[in-house]
């Protein structure tokens, strides 16, 4: 397939010690350590107080990354199509639901089922975002991230309109965790623009490829620690937008497909991006 080019205007991560992308791109670049872990989430600011209280997991992060995003690329949320992906959706909501069907079924919330379902922070994005655009949720398991990614590079480049990407996974509770490895959270969202603008910070070119590559490992002991997340997949692109130079990078697609991706910083040189081409090449 022949590649295709997007360019990334806005970059936002969150992890228990990496809470924003300039901490983040630090510590992928072997500047910094990881800050101090707890098992707060982020303070999803959209919200309102009461609403933060009532909020899941999910939600919080999907609406702190997305807004973090958006910001960072100077444009306005009701301008941008959106795709939220989740591989495993909320977990801890799934957790309570069927333990209270086990235990108390009459009990169960409606609430909580509300916040269950799968598009809740796609539905919230647009009520309290400002993302009046169509968006779309989906998910594919472990490689999620690659779906949503190439469902966003395809609505970017075939609408000639800029995509939010939003992607977010909770870590498992109760009797969950014995049937899940143990994991942090992660949200994290990229702003995709069809054409080169004054925003934009690299140039990501896209092309599907059959399973001759193997994908992409995460690198640096901090994302590695965060590998187990359903949305570890998106972790080598993340570090190859945190590197200085042209970076090549393979996602799982599908058993019969990868997404093979290049990651040009729009101020790295010309002599830097063709030596890399022959490295990526080979």
């Amino acid at each position: 397939m022949t590649e295709r080019s997007l360019f990334v205007e806005g970059v936002a991560f969150w992890a228990p010690g990496l809470p924003d992308w300039d901490c983040a791109k630090a510590v992928f670049r072997g500047e910094r350590a990881p800050g101090p872990t707890d098992n707060r989430l982020p303070t999803a600011t959209l919200l309102t107080a009461s609403e933060r209280r009532r909020a899941p997991e999910t939600v919080a992060l999907a609406l702190e990354a997305a807004h973090m995003a958006v910001a960072a690329s100077g444009r306005q949320a009701n301008d941008l199509l959106a795709v939220f992906v989740s591989a495993h959706g909320d977990l801890p909501i799934i957790d309570f639901i069927c333990a209270t069907l086990a235990c108390d079924p009459l009990q169960v919330s409606p609430t909580k089922f509300l916040h269950s379902i799968h598009n809740a922070p796609a539905g919230l994005w647009s009520m309290v975002g400002g993302g009046w655009q169509p968006n779309t949720t989906l998910t594919a398991f472990d490689r999620s991230f690659a779906a949503g990614l190439l469902e966003a590079a395809v609505q970017c480049n075939a609408e000639e309109q800029a995509v939010l990407l939003v992607g977010y996974d909770t870590a498992a509770t109760g009797v969950l965790t014995e049937a899940m490895a143990p994991c942090d959270a992660l949200a994290v969202a990229l702003v995709l623009a069809p054409e080169r603008s004054a925003r934009s910070t690299h140039r990501l070119g896209w092309a599907l490829h059959g399973t001759e590559r193997s994908p992409t490992p995460p690198l640096s002991a901090a994302a590695r620690a965060l590998a187990n997340n359903g949305m570890a997949d998106a972790l080598p692109l993340f570090e190859a937008l945190a590197a200085l130079a042209p970076v090549c990078v393979t996602l799982a697609q599908s058993p019969q497909q990868t997404l093979q991706l290049t990651i040009e910083p729009l101020s790295a040189t010309p002599a830097a991006t063709r030596v890399e081409a022959v490295q990526c090449e080979k």
